[in-house]
Parts: C-alpha cells; structure tokens; sequence
C-alpha cells in the first residue's frame, strides 16, 4: 500500500514515524508546505518528497493523511475525494462550522471513504468503556466525566488561530462521551475562566472550561478542560450507570496526587504529552485506516461523527459567550 502524507508538523512528524512502520505500508509520499521540512521529513523516514499536496495526489497514492494546518483541511479533502482515493483528515473537518457542513455533504455524495482523526475511539480501555455500555452492562447510563488537562498552554499563535479550546481540546471529550453512550446531544451549558496568561482573554478565549451537555435520553456528562495542570497530560473517563460503573485513563502513570493515607497509587511517571499518553491509540487509528484504505472496513469515525462534534463546540462556544444553555437545535439554524 502506498499512502501520502500531508502536513509535517508536529502531529505529522508523529504520524510520518508511525505510517514508516505500519504492516501494509510498503511506501509514504510526504509534502509540507515548508519544502525543507518535506526533505528532512522524507529523509528521516526513507520516504518520498512530493512539492505540493497536488503532486502529492497525483502521484498513484492508495490513501491519503491530512495533518495540515484546520483551515486547509476542508480544500485538501475534497481533493483527495475528488480524486476518488480514502482520506483520513486529523479534526477538524474545518474551523468554521458552515464549512464543515459542506465538505460532509460533498463527502457524502461522493462514496469516497474519509476518516476523521479522534484517536480516543481506539484506545483499548474507552474501546472497553464503550463495548461495555452497548452491551448494557451499565444498566443504564446517567453520568459521564470527561477529562482533557493539558500540562501548559500552547503559545498565542496557536490559541489565535484555533477556534478556542471547545473546538481544539474539548472535542476530543465531546467526541468520547458521544461515542460512547451512543447518545446525541441536545443541550449544552459551558462556562469558563481565562485565568492565566493575558493572551486567553485577549483572544476572547478561556483557559479553563467546564461543559455540562445533556443527551437525548436524559444523562448528563460534564467535560473539564484546562491548559494549566502542571502535573502531566491527564485523560479520563467516567461512565456511571444503574448497574455499573466503569472508568478509562485511571492507569499508574495518571498525573494526580493521591493523598488517601494508605495509597501508593498512582506511583508511575505521571504523563506528559499527548502523543505519549495516545501513541498506542494513534497507531491502532491508523491501522484501521490502512483497513479502509483496503476495503475490509468503513470509516470508524464519519464526517458526520465530526459534524456532530462541531455542533457542540459551536454550541458549547455560544453558551459561553452569552451565558445560557443552548440547544443544538438552536446552533443548526
């Protein structure tokens, strides 16, 4: 299989070492719009450099990798599904919601399969959380926790252009609780502080969010973000039900202080770095696009899985802003 790579940032970088050592994939094709960064990527991996995204397309790829910059993944898509070949595309699908909702109905009428990057759906423990829920261990689900805690915010470049942290971090969770429960959203109540360094309110954006959303069948799932958790990268989950409850991200290496007295847990590294903490989720993701690629499965993770997501970051944003709860119904006006 011969894929193409798109993007050589630092998830890029990430996703080039991963692609060079997948089972399946005998050649990789890499562009950036940096061109020394595309030859010293190329080189790295023994990989073959292409001048453009377009070159890249056109040079008899099986799939493609969008690790590009969000306000290019919508265009890069639809040349990738133009050209009839599978696309996995990292979120978002674009940074503006009304685009998004283009692109899903342009890859919609194409048959094209594409892919859309949340690689929490293939960490074996939420893979768990969420075949115990559809078996209906949990009885029935009426609480969910979701947790992103990044240990330092980003620079201001990246805040500036991101969208605010419900549409670059807290999508991960809205992603994860939706997928798990099986359940649509309906509501969504978000506050938050920008507590930290000047640019979050300059910027108009938060540091600190906390997101109560309500699904369909009545359970609630509060999601908590922030930049500022010095102790490492903690991602959780919390699944609580009639029956049972189950929890994923609870691992020895959790960034957290246990101060029950007769604890030595957890007493791992705490981690670090979302690549760390997801490296075996972003290879399984991968591989299952390998999969897609190959016809031996659909997507697992839809361009209308990602347009949901992007309803309630729209939605999540607005409640924020304007201090209310609001209704998905409202946001898709």
């Amino acid at each position: 299989m011969r894929l193409g790579l798109i993007g050589l940032g630092r998830i890029g970088a990430f996703h080039a070492d991963t692609l060079s050592h997948l089972d399946g994939v005998d050649s990789l094709v890499v562009t950036d719009a940096v061109p020394a960064v595309t030859a010293s990527v190329a080189e790295r991996f023994d990989a073959e450099p292409a001048d453009s995204p377009k070159a890249l397309i056109g040079s008899g790829v099986d799939g493609i990798v969008i690790a590009a910059a969000t306000d290019a993944h919508s265009v890069l898509i639809k040349a990738g599904v133009d050209a009839g070949i599978p696309v996995f595309c990292e979120k978002p699908l674009s940074g503006v919601v009304e685009e998004a909702v283009a692109i899903a109905e342009y890859v919609n009428t194409s048959g094209v399969p594409v892919q859309i990057g949340y690689p929490r759906r293939f960490d074996p423990a939420y893979v768990a959380a969420h075949d115990a829920v559809a078996g209906g261990e949990l009885g029935w689900v009426h609480t969910v926790r979701s947790t992103t805690l990044d240990p330092a915010p980003p620079p201001r470049e990246y805040i500036a252009v991101s969208g605010g942290i419900f549409r670059d971090c807290s999508v991960h969770d809205f992603d994860t609780v939706r997928w798990v429960t099986g359940r649509e959203v309906v509501e969504v109540y978000a506050t938050g502080s920008a507590r930290g360094d000047d640019f979050f309110a300059e910027l108009g954006d938060v540091a600190t969010a906390q997101t109560l959303l309500t699904f369909d069948d009545g359970a609630t799932a509060v999601v908590s973000n922030t930049r500022y958790n010095p102790r490492g990268h903690d991602v959780r989950l919390e699944v609580h039900g009639t029956a049972d409850s189950v929890a994923a991200g609870w691992t020895d290496r959790a960034p957290l202080r246990n101060l029950e007295r007769s604890a030595r847990w957890p007493s791992g590294k705490p981690w670090t770095f979302f690549m760390d903490r997801l490296a075996d989720a972003f290879r399984a993701e991968l591989t299952a696009f390998t999969d897609v690629v190959a016809g031996r499965r659909p997507s697992p993770c839809t361009v209308e899985d990602a347009l949901a997501v992007a309803w309630i970051a729209e939605a999540a944003t607005r409640s924020l802003q304007q201090h209310r709860p609001v209704q998905i119904a409202e946001v898709q006006q």
